[in-house]
């Protein structure tokens, strides 16, 4: 095996693997496809490795190369920080932040915070990721992570903003067409919007709402967005965020049902790796993240 192989060719073979094709993974790198071929077949000449072979349907990556792919990213990973890194040298706040972020907290929240922080630093740029995976911040996935979870890892800076409280919420409209459920029982006959596949965090809300399942549900969605635009057009209760419910793009605040019965929360956290302390664009976007959140979350207890 070569004892050095260029960077360029395992992000090549990343490319390889993610797009399925040498065509593809041109157009992703924006080089040609002829040079995609040579990049694949050194790496597998330097690994001593075949890497993929040939279908109908395109490359399909052999054993050899899914061994390889986790490596790979966090190589991939480790080479996007460094540019990063590298772009916010200088003076002043500039150069490049990756956050990362749920759906929910990345669609609904987050877009005034980062408008205004551009606003203040307008050499800042930022790369905002909407997932609801927990990005590996010790393998510089992103910089700053806004997490519904305590970070496990050592090594990383955690701010606890606080807890979002959630609730049952519906539209008026709703509400005056079907009625105001008086408890638990009654939400048998409503439209219920809620998740399709389980989660971690339903596992948990099922500790204080015994028989929760998917089969309650009329409208399925696993994205926290699509269920909160399915109660914002009326068309049922569904469980959302209350700060959220209290604004509600051209039309009234959403109604909440049973606050008693059905509360449940989010805990909040803000994190960052500690190496990231002393760049002044990370630390000011992490200040800028934690003020945002913690005026969110005051707002569902006003």
């Amino acid at each position: 095996m070569a004892s050095t192989i260029g960077w360029e060719l395992y992000r090549t073979f990343l490319s390889v693997l993610n797009e399925g094709s040498l065509s593809g993974a041109a157009r992703s790198l924006g080089i040609t496809q002829p040079t995609v071929g040579r990049h694949v077949v050194a790496l597998e000449k330097a690994l001593g490795l075949a890497l993929f072979t040939r279908s109908p349907t395109g490359l399909l990556p052999t054993e050899a190369a899914l061994a390889l792919r986790t490596q790979a990213e966090a190589m991939a990973s480790t080479a996007a920080s460094l540019e990063r890194t590298a772009a916010s040298q200088g003076d002043g706040i500039r150069g490049v932040v990756r956050v990362t972020a749920s759906d929910m907290i990345g669609v609904e929240v987050l877009p005034p915070i980062l408008g205004q922080l551009r606003h203040e630093h307008p050499d800042l740029e930022i790369e905002l990721v909407l997932t609801n995976r927990v990005q590996d911040l010790l393998r510089r996935e992103a910089d700053i992570a806004v997490r519904m979870t305590p970070p496990k890892q050592e090594m990383l800076i955690a701010r606890r903003v606080g807890k979002i409280e959630l609730g049952l919420h519906a539209t008026k409209e709703y509400l005056d067409r079907h009625g105001v459920p008086r408890n638990i029982h009654e939400l048998s006959g409503h439209t219920l919007v809620g998740f399709d596949a389980e989660t971690d965090f339903i596992r948990a809300a099922r500790k204080l709402l015994p028989g929760l399942g998917r089969e309650l549900f009329a409208l399925r969605s696993d994205s926290d967005v699509a269920q909160l635009a399915l109660i914002r057009a009326g068309a049922g209760l569904g469980v959302c965020q209350v700060p959220l419910a209290r604004r509600r793009p051209g039309g009234e605040p959403l109604v909440r049902v049973l606050p008693r019965q059905i509360s449940l929360s989010l805990e909040t956290w803000i994190t960052m790796h500690e190496d990231l302390r002393n760049r002044p664009s990370c630390r000011v976007t992490f200040e800028a993240l934690v003020a945002g959140l913690q005026r969110h979350v005051a707002a569902g207890s006003a």
